[in-house]
């Protein structure tokens, strides 16, 4: 078999929201580029759970900038508009944005070839090859055999961070007890009536889950329906399936959470129809093809994201988005939903680059959800919005590095925030 053999001045492996905006920066910021995601599409938990909202782009009701922007507006301006600003129908949450995720798909893989990305689909990344503290290249895979990746920077968006453990970063899993949080399985249910069906002051559905779960026709971890209304009328994205106690780096647990999950998700589907005002002539489309993971690894970073850290509102001199979410905490081991706020009304605190730097390893940087934080701030600082504008700051990041030949740990804080301030992300700095 040939050996094949690229050479790029940065790898980004994922192509979630964390590697789409760390791929489209990098390569914006005049470096050559491959992305490399393990799927056929990109967006992350989007292609896992078509139609879910971008919730926290929106901290103190004011956008967080930067790609989530440029993205959110080069949408609305479609016609029909692709994507709306909405109130969130959960407790403690701003606004959110909803999008037609197909269009929102097409846009995405549009910016990167614009910004000339080289896009990999369906390519994994294996085994990291060190030298020294640097990684040296990546080992990958595709359906044609082995490919080696060199590149100047390694940006770690997996999710998982295969690459970055196995590099040697230390991490942990899930909470203090290896506890993680529940896997997600979504459908949208096409052709409801909205009226009848958001006719009620019971947000929840909570009455309906009763009687469903009562009656052996629900799982009793559907005590809450989490229904939403989509883009276009008679549109309602279903998020109320979810599967505990599933490690999302075991591949096996996945598709046995998957099927699971999916079970679930056609019987809440006949009972909506069958049980629900408005549902009666609904029928189930875009069924999750896997389940969307919320947690496995959170790398151990320069600096760690503490609860304590949102309850004060801190911004850090080298915070690079803001952000107010709730501590939104999905049953854990035998916990419930939580969507507690994580600080004081109007308030938001900033997420630190140091927390997406490793102590040692000089090419390396990760964004997204393996974000150096503990279990409570983890919690909030997840949400898409804010994984996009961890992505963006690493490949302005990678820049900087790769210019002055720096270790990234060595990137000045104040040319990071000075050129993320001009590329439009807001409240940002000390």
């Amino acid at each position: 078999m040939q050996h094949r053999q690229d050479s790029v001045d940065v790898l980004v492996i994922g192509g979630g929201t964390a590697g789409f905006g760390a791929a489209l920066t990098a390569a914006r910021e005049g470096l050559s580029v491959v992305l490399l995601e393990a799927s056929s599409k990109v967006g992350g938990v989007m292609a896992f759970c078509p139609g879910m909202p971008w919730g926290g782009g929106y901290p103190v009701d004011e956008i967080i900038g930067g790609v989530l922007q440029e993205l959110t507006e080069r949408l609305a301006k479609m016609q029909p508009p692709a994507a709306e600003k909405r109130p969130c129908t959960l407790a403690n949450f701003g606004p959110e944005i909803i999008y037609d995720h197909d269009v929102a798909t097409l846009t995405m893989f549009e910016m990167l070839e614009e910004a000339g990305v080289q896009i990999r689909l369906n390519t994994t990344a294996i085994t990291p090859c060190m030298q020294d503290n640097r990684i040296a290249r990546v080992q990958c895979y595709d359906r044609h055999g082995p490919l080696d990746v060199l590149a100047g920077i390694v940006i770690d968006c997996s999710g998982d961070g295969d690459i970055s453990a196995k590099a040697g970063v230390p991490f942990s899993l899930g909470d203090a007890a290896g506890n993680m949080m529940a896997v997600t399985i979504s459908f949208h249910m096409m052709n409801v009536d909205w009226a009848r069906a958001f006719a009620t002051d019971d947000p929840y559905f909570e009455a309906y889950a009763r009687r469903g779960v009562a009656q052996g026709r629900l799982h009793p971890d559907l005590a809450k329906l989490y229904l939403m209304k989509g883009l276009y009328d008679g549109d309602v994205f279903c998020n109320s399936v979810h599967v505990r106690g599933v490690d999302g780096t075991d591949p096996a647990a996945v598709a046995k959470a998957t099927q699971e999950g999916r079970r679930r998700c056609y019987q809440l589907a006949q009972f909506l129809r069958s049980d629900v005002p408005g549902f009666d002539h609904a029928y189930m489309a875009m069924l999750s093809p896997n389940v969307g993971v919320r947690e496995t690894r959170k790398l151990e970073g320069l600096y760690r994201i503490t609860g304590q850290d949102l309850a004060n509102a801190t911004k850090f001199p080298d915070g690079i988005v803001a952000c107010d979410n709730p501590v939104d905490d999905v049953m854990r081991a035998k916990g419930g939903m939580s969507h507690e706020a994580a600080l004081a009304p109007g308030q938001y605190y900033t997420i630190p680059f140091r927390a997406l730097l490793p102590a040692k390893i000089e090419n390396l940087m990760f964004a997204g959800r393996l974000v150096s934080a503990d279990p409570v701030a983890f919690a909030s600082v997840r949400g898409m919005p804010q994984c996009m504008a961890m992505g963006q700051a690493t490949g302005v990041a990678a820049a900087l590095a790769l210019g002055t030949r720096a270790a990234v740990q060595e990137v000045p804080t104040a040319q990071l925030i000075s050129r993320l301030t001009a590329l439009g992300l807001n409240r940002i700095g000390a």
